[in-house]
């Protein structure tokens, strides 16, 4: 098997065509809602707005919320480019600019660099950039192009991770290099892509390579000096994956001696998967931290009888020991590759008349689920896109309702499932506003056919065991942008988006919320209405993470890093042939009008109002 990543992306092969399907238009609808009913960030999150935004996810709730207010729904079609850097990397741009100090950090895709640029300057010039040098080869074992989620900053220090599978600690000053650890093996297909999180003087960081047959797992790091402090592994016995008295799941299907052992077949938990490249968020009070594993290894579902436990679920972990206080399963024996890797977004909201600390998440598998972070019970779930393939979540037992017509079997093509082996909403993180209450999901709409294949694992070579096709869902609209009411549990707008969306939201005071489209708009829009408000064309498609912060000269700005790439911009990224469905594993003539919109490209673009 050729060992690069376009031999992974045309890893299957069969032609198809699909017609291009045109932009469709806004249908917003007012929202009101009383203030008092609105969900808030929990008390101990909560900080006053000083202009920065230090991680990814802004902060521990992965609210993506700027308090900021000087750029509104009344100014923001006045927003320019006040300056642009390119890092002369034409692959995927999924890192999130941070804002520090009077100075904006981004990493790139392979060679990952970490860039630092100087606010204080006009046109902000580079500062220093650091090189951490990642072996070329590890690039044909990311399964989804070597992309890389952002840096994380602190105390004095940013961390990030490598695609060889190296967490580095830099001088946020200097450039300098405080220490660089080795934590995989990326010759057996194990990557990292995901931004670390610092809590309590520990580097959370996690592993990619569910489509290798990885072993999944999440490890804390001193923050001073790389020391390994604890590994919580998704896969094997308990003392492996840190169950111990500590731990108290919600429901009966979580409970037992050893499920990551016996509810593999054999040894195949070894192999199993579980992998930890989303995002990660943390409460103070309870000292809990909480996160996302992936798919089991491989697709094909028929090689792994049982729940395959402790994939596609979510846990909660003290951030001092790892030690896990409880974890739920939202795929038992997962049939579609529904990582449950994405945001946790932290709230406390009122939940049939009691006040509950929760945790929202709109899921892979087209549910927003609601969880009692204390406790995992999951509160509601509720579809926010067209599903076929499960009936819902048995509210006694907490397992997903697999609706048995749709099930994956091997030689046999099942059309029509929705949504799709990418989901509903892959890791592109959504944003909830303080000002509104409501959750803002940038996502697919989007159906496959899937058929299991023969597969058998070969460290270091994909082990997926499908042959999957996406295509457009219901109305023909590949994506869509919607705004959520978590306390009402429902859609409140949507704006249909001709092509999956793969950018992240940020929301802000100003009554306005930023997200990109695949074919490189960046756009804002209402927050209460949803309509476009401004948009800009970038040279490229984006995939990253918009930010906004205030400049040393007390104005502020907003940042996206444009540049097509990742699972779903591979197409042009890697100038893969459209004429075969399954190129990009799967993605193929779903987005081959992609390539007649779009051109590879790799920009830093900053606006802000003039001044």
């Amino acid at each position: 098997m050729q060992n690069d990543y376009r031999g992974w992306m045309r890893l299957f092969s069969r032609p198809r065509i699909w017609p291009a399907v045109l932009v469709l238009t806004i249908a917003p609808s007012a929202w009101a809602a009383d203030a008092t009913s609105r969900p808030s960030v929990p008390a101990a999150i909560a900080a006053p707005e000083d202009g920065t935004w230090s991680m990814p996810a802004k902060n521990y709730a992965s609210t993506r919320y700027s308090g900021l207010e000087e750029i509104n729904r009344e100014n923001v079609g006045q927003l320019k480019v006040a300056f642009t850097f390119s890092p002369g990397t034409t692959k995927g741009q999924e890192s999130a600019p941070i804002v520090v100090d009077n100075t904006l950090y981004f990493v790139g895709p392979y060679p990952n660099v970490l860039y630092a640029l100087d606010l204080t300057q006009p046109g902000a010039p580079m500062k220093w950039k650091y090189e951490p040098k990642p072996e070329a080869s590890a690039q044909g074992e990311a399964c989804c192009e070597s992309v890389n989620r952002g840096p994380t900053y602190s105390n004095g220090r940013i961390f990030y991770a490598t695609v060889d599978g190296h967490a580095v600690a830099v001088d946020a000053k200097t450039g300098a290099e405080a220490w660089k650890v080795k934590l995989t093996d990326y010759t057996k297909g194990e990557t990292m892509t995901m931004a670390p999180l610092v809590v309590k003087g520990k580097v959370l960081v996690g592993n990619s390579g569910g489509e290798f047959g990885v072993r999944g797992w999440l490890t804390a790091l001193d923050e001073k000096t790389g020391k390994l402090v604890w590994r919580a592994y998704s896969t094997g016995p308990d003392s492996d994956v840190l169950i111990g008295p500590e731990y108290k799941p919600f429901y009966d299907m979580d409970r037992g001696k050893d499920l990551g052992v016996s509810t593999w077949p054999a040894d195949a938990w070894q192999q199993g998967g579980g992998s930890v490249w989303g995002w990660i968020s943390y409460d103070p009070e309870l000292n809990l931290i909480y996160y996302g594993t992936s798919n089991p290894s491989p697709w094909n579902d028929s090689v792994r009888p049982g729940d395959n436990k402790f994939s596609d679920g979510i846990f909660a972990r003290d951030p001092d020991t790892g030690a896990a206080h409880w974890f739920y399963q939202i795929g038992p024996h997962d049939l579609y590759d529904h990582d449950a890797v994405n945001e946790n977004i932290l709230l406390d909201m009122d939940v049939g008349g009691k006040p509950r600390k929760v945790i929202v998440r709109p899921e892979r598998n087209g549910m927003i689920y609601v969880w009692d972070r204390t406790t995992g019970e999951v509160l509601s779930a509720d579809p926010y896109v067209h599903i076929n393939s499960t009936k819902g979540v048995d509210m006694k037992t907490g397992r997903l309702i697999y609706d048995d017509g749709k099930r994956p079997m091997p030689g046999k093509v099942v059309r029509d499932i929705c949504p799709t082996a990418p989901g509903a909403k892959d890791w592109n993180p959504s944003a909830f506003s303080e000002s509104t209450g409501l959750l803002y999901i940038p996502h697919n709409n989007m159906c496959m056919d899937w058929e299991s294949t023969s597969v058998g694992y070969i460290a270091g070579t994909p082990y997926v065991g499908a042959d999957v096709k996406y295509y457009a869902g219901p109305g023909g609209n590949r994506g869509e942008f919607c705004a959520w009411d978590p306390v009402a549990r429902k859609k409140v707008w949507s704006i249909p988006e001709e092509f999956p969306l793969w950018s992240g939201a940020a929301a802000t005071a100003g009554g306005l919320v930023f997200y990109g489209t695949l074919d490189g708009w960046f756009k804002a829009v209402d927050d209460s209405s949803g309509k476009v408000l401004w948009r800009f064309k970038t040279d490229s498609g984006i995939i990253g993470q918009p930010t906004v912060f205030r400049g040393p000269d007390g104005h502020q700005y907003v940042a996206i890093l444009s540049g097509i790439g990742g699972w779903a911009g591979a197409m042009v990224s890697n100038d893969l042939d459209p004429r075969d469905a399954t190129a990009g594993n799967g993605w193929g003539s779903a987005v081959a009008d992609l390539k007649r919109r779009v051109a590879k490209g790799g920009t830093l673009y900053v606006f802000s109002l003039p001044h």
